[in-house]
């Protein structure tokens, strides 16, 4: 059973948005820290949002009033909503679980995001 599928990626003009969606399969979702990183060409994968299991949420200064993550344990899924995109956006972005440290995380097979100028 694959353990998180992202999905809602897509190619948007500068200025438009995106919302992405994290699927996530087992009963403890809520309980997991949750959160959504990315990857450029020739980069390292960066930090970009999470939410803990009690709803705090940490932002990267580059997204902050930007982006809203969200989740709803209901439906085992975590949101990206994307507003006021860059071309500096353009990334695979991944969606990660963790209980301890993000480099112990579970991650998805990612999504595409590609913002044209």
């Amino acid at each position: 059973q694959v353990p998180l599928v992202e999905s809602g990626g897509g190619l948007v003009q500068a200025g438009g948005s995106l919302r992405l969606s994290c699927a996530a399969s087992g009963r403890t979702f809520g309980s997991y820290r949750m959160g959504w990183f990315r990857q450029a060409p020739g980069k390292e994968r960066e930090f970009v949002a999470s939410i803990s299991s009690n709803a705090v949420t940490y932002y990267a200064d580059s997204v902050k009033g930007r982006f809203t993550i969200s989740r709803d344990n209901a439906d085992n899924t975590v949101y990206l909503q994307m507003n006021g995109l860059k071309p500096e956006d353009t990334a695979v972005y991944y969606c990660g679980k963790t209980n301890t440290v993000w480099n112990r995380a579970s991650w998805g097979q990612g999504t595409q995001v590609t913002v044209s100028s």
